[in-house]
């Protein structure tokens, strides 16, 4: 058991080298790492928490003062958009958390147990990704309400069934190992062969869908502020693009430019992260 801890944190420390040596994974990670911070700085007041503040005239254009413009209302188009981060952030951590314990618990509990638990499982999530996601993510927000927690758990509640097969797979594969025999050797109950044996032999697979669910529920919460059903009452990307419609007839585009910016650079950091995390993190991608 000692040889195959050793290994395991060998292989991590191999991992971890290999993403770091990756120059667009720490580029990614530091974007990244700059939208969290300001995402904290705006949860907690520090900055923008003036964001409805009126700063100059309505529609004024991108200058020295105000970097990305003002809207209709004369408020500053930077504040409206690190405010957005703050709701895009927030959307994609929780949203991500919760469909990865959903996809893990269920996965796992399938992939070890197997027989008519395995079969009921299947059947569940095969009927669940019948149904179109926008579809599911439309209908869970209406039946839950506007707003941004209606949005977390809209998307928490859709997300989650990807993993859940990569998991039960994995899990199946892992249980009829040496480890895990040699754990029901000495005694060891189902919970802590499946939580303390095969899970973390799992976590890379967990790490990688969590990276990418995070982009994923950004893009799906801008898109749901987009059509009226996401958040209220508060700046939002899908918001600001919304309300850029009808500015850009008046030649105004710097709100859509601004929240389409944030968006699109956060995503690709993201997509970009989430590459490298499977080369660094898969071992079927490295041929061991």
């Amino acid at each position: 058991m000692a040889a195959v801890e050793q290994q395991s944190k060998s292989l991590w420390q191999h991992a971890m080298g290999t993403l770091f040596r990756d120059k667009m994974a720490v580029v990614s990670i530091i974007i990244i790492l700059f939208y969290v911070i300001m995402a904290a700085l705006s949860a907690t007041g520090i900055i923008v928490a003036d964001w409805t503040e009126e700063v100059g005239p309505s529609y004024g254009s991108p200058s020295m003062d105000n970097w990305f413009g003002l809207d209709m209302f004369g408020r500053s188009v930077l504040a409206k958009t690190i405010k957005g981060t703050e709701v895009a952030m927030s959307v994609g951590l929780i949203a991500s958390l919760l469909s990865l314990v959903i996809g893990v618990t269920l996965g796992a509990i399938a992939g070890y147990f197997g027989g008519r638990v395995d079969e009921f499982i299947v059947w569940f999530y095969t009927t669940f990704t019948s149904i179109p996601n926008i579809m599911l993510l439309v209908a869970i927000t209406f039946i839950s309400g506007k707003g941004l927690k209606a949005v977390i758990l809209a998307l928490g509640l859709t997300g989650w069934v990807g993993l859940c097969r990569l998991i039960r797979g994995e899990v199946m594969r892992h249980k009829d190992r040496e480890y895990v025999h040699a754990a029901s050797a000495i005694g060891a109950g189902n919970y802590r062969k499946l939580v303390r044996h095969i899970l973390p032999n799992v976590t890379h697979i967990m790490i990688i869908n969590f990276s990418l669910q995070f982009q994923i529920a950004i893009k799906s919460e801008v898109i749901l502020s987009y059509l009226g059903l996401g958040v209220q009452g508060r700046p939002s990307w899908g918001i600001m693009i919304d309300d850029a419609k009808l500015e850009l007839a008046r030649g105004v585009w710097w709100q859509l430019a601004a929240a389409t910016f944030a968006m699109a650079i956060v995503v690709l950091a993201f997509n970009i992260l989430g590459d490298s995390l499977r080369d660094a993190l898969d071992p079927k991608l490295k041929g061991k």
